[in-house]
Order: structure tokens, then C-alpha cells, then sequence
């Protein structure tokens, strides 16, 4: 499979390592406890609003505000549980990695690099309008967008170093002994998107995501959603995620694939 089951697959491996960190690659995938966080819900509510109304901003806020009260306890910041209560919502200055973890959507949807950066300019202003917060989301899409069309991982390395100045020069080995929790999209994409420059599979880039030791969840799902371009994700990774999913999520899920993919 490809698509945003990338994320999703990232999201809910990661979600059990998220406070419970471990610099190893040394894991089982699934457990018990595995579940979908913000990371899955904010990438369906984009998936959502592209399937309503991609040109829409007001349809991109009505639904990252529906569902994010539809599952108040998935994992938000501060700042955006207060964003979802408000009538009239304004974006906050969050140069936090949220704009990066549900962006995927918009690179699938799109039929050019511009359009791509378009739509995941769109969803992340709408929140996350800090320049690191838009760049984490644009650099995240666009490595989607060129995996998707058949780049090869020079090619995608370049393109982000390049436009985003992004340090890509360095490896997973590297970066694990010195790093920790950073939900900044500074200090975590570009550590996730060379989790997928390293790994050799789907699952290899979420194992490199997760054994940072960081912010798990997202970071996987930040990875896991460039990988899903560029490799096919196993049906037992991938339909191990989908049975994690609720009806609604499901549901939104299926009108994705069905329309886009």
C-alpha cells in the first residue's frame, strides 16, 4: 500500500514510545496499547477537508476544529485545544511539528509540486503560520510529492537542502546519542526526513524514526509519510493500524483512498 497510511502506521507505532523513549531499533511494532494520537486524527481531518473542499479554507478550519473536539484527548498542544474552541480561530504562531505531522494528505491530492506546496502552505496557516511551522509542512510535502513521482533519495535530498536549508548531512547513528524530545519543526523534520534517507523499507524508516528517541509518534508519522511514497507499506504493518481505527476515522480513511488514491 502507499498513501497516507504512512502516517497513520507511524502515528500509532510511535504512540507507545512517545514518554517512554529508547535509542534502539530493537522493537516490537504493535502492542496492546498502540493507538491512533493527534498525529492520525489532524491527518484525517486534512484528508477530510481535501475530499469536501481543497480550495476551502473555511472547510480546512471546520474540519480541524470538528475533529479535534470529536477526540479532545488525542494528544494536542496547549495552544491548538484552545484554537478548536474558538468562533472565530486565528492562527497562533506555532512553529510547532502539527503543520508537518497532517500535511501528507495534500501531497497525494495534488497534480504538481506547486499545487503540493499550495495546499500544505493552506493547511498549516491556518494554525501554524511561524515560518519554521510552514517551512516544516512545505518541506515535508514536497519530499512526499517528489517520492510519490518517482524522485530517487538524492534527488529528494537535494531539492530539500536546497529550497529549505535543511542539514540532511548527517546519519541516524549520529543524531541518536545526542538527541531528545523536540516537537519544534526545526529541531525534529529534518531529523525525520533523514530517518527515511537512511532506511532501506517502510519499516527500517520507522524504526530509524523511533529509535531517536524523541518525539516518537510524530516523527515516525513524519517519516513513515514520506516512506509511504517511495516504498509500499506491508499489508500486515498497514492493516495493523487500520483495525486501530474507529468508525468515523475509518470512514473518512475509505473516502480518501477512494477518491484520490
Amino acid at each position: 500500500m502507499k498513501g497516507i497510511i504512512g502516517a497513520i502506521c507511524g502515528d500509532i507505532i510511535g504512540s507507545t514510545h512517545e514518554f517512554n523513549p529508547g535509542k534502539t531499533k530493537d522493537f516490537s511494532l504493535y502492542n496492546r496499547k498502540s493507538i491512533f494520537t493527534d498525529d492520525t486524527v489532524m491527518t484525517l481531518a486534512i484528508a477530510n477537508w481535501l475530499v469536501e473542499d481543497k480550495r476551502s479554507k473555511d472547510v480546512l478550519i471546520r474540519n480541524l476544529q470538528y475533529f479535534g473536539n470529536l477526540y479532545p484527548n488525542a494528544g494536542y498542544g496547549g495552544m491548538f485545544m484552545q484554537w478548536i474552541q474558538e468562533e472565530d480561530p486565528e492562527p497562533y504562531g506555532s512553529w510547532a511539528n502539527g503543520s508537518a505531522m497532517r500535511v501528507s494528505p495534500c501531497a497525494w491530492v495534488a497534480e504538481s509540486l506547486k499545487e503540493a506546496q499550495d495546499l500544505a502552505y493552506m493547511s498549516a496557516a491556518v494554525t501554524h503560520d511561524h515560518p519554521e511551522g510552514i517551512k516544516g509542512a512545505l518541506a515535508t510535502s514536497d519530499a512526499i510529492y517528489l517520492a510519490r513521482c518517482g524522485a530517487d533519495k538524492d534527488e529528494i535530498k537535494t531539492h530539500i537542502e536546497v529550497r529549505y536549508e535543511y542539514d540532511l548531512n548527517r546519519t541516524v547513528d549520529e543524531i541518536r546519542p545526542y538527541y531528545s524530545f523536540d516537537v519544534s519543526c526545526a529541531g525534529s523534520v529534518p531529523e525525520s526526513i533523514i530517518c527515511f534517507l537512511e532506511g532501506d523499507s517502510f519499516e527500517d524508516v520507522i524504526r530509524n524514526a523511533v529509535s531517536l528517541g524523541g518525539d516518537a509518534d510524530t516523527q515516525a508519522a513524519i517519516a513513515g509519510s514520506i516512506a509511504s511514497a517511495y516504498y509500499d507499506v506491508p499489508k500486515k504493518i498497514a492493516y495493523k493500524a487500520i483495525h486501530r481505527l474507529d468508525y468515523t476515522l475509518l470512514n473518512v480513511f475509505i473516502d480518501f483512498e477512494e477518491k484520490f488514491m
